[in-house]
């Protein structure tokens, strides 16, 4: 299923010890992601994805500490400079990086059928995702 974005870009974030609870985020840049997972990884820092988790977000998904509830909700989409597309070295490039630490089956499915819109995003519910073997919270 493809959906719209939503207008809010609203984050909000619980930390609490050393768990992080991620309940609204909608994304945003690639490359701070990628050095907010690399932070997270290193500090062993538990992430707990509940709420709604979209494009950057999903990156999360990455991380050896991270569990998924099964009413949260997942939105993939390609990579995208605010909605206009990347020439393709780009765009491959930006959707490996995405991808990275996403595990079997949701990156080959990542890799071949969620990365090729940049309109909207493909929703995939966290029940899904811990069929595809992620683990509950």
């Amino acid at each position: 299923m493809i959906a719209s974005p939503a207008q809010s870009q609203d984050i909000l974030w619980t930390a609490s010890s050393s768990t992080l609870v991620v309940r609204s985020d909608w994304g945003g840049y690639l490359a701070k992601r990628r050095r907010e997972i690399d932070t997270l990884r290193a500090s062993g820092t538990r992430v707990e994805l509940r709420g709604t988790c979209i494009s950057a977000c999903t990156m999360y998904l990455s991380l050896p500490n991270v569990c998924v509830a099964p009413t949260a909700v997942f939105g993939f989409h390609g990579p995208s400079r605010s909605g206009t597309p990347l020439p393709r070295e780009k765009f491959d490039y930006w959707s490996e990086i995405m991808a990275s630490g996403y595990r079997e089956p949701l990156l080959s499915w990542y890799m071949s059928t969620g990365r090729h819109t940049i309109v909207g995003y493909y929703e995939v519910t966290g029940t899904r995702l811990i069929e595809m073997g992620y683990p509950p919270c």
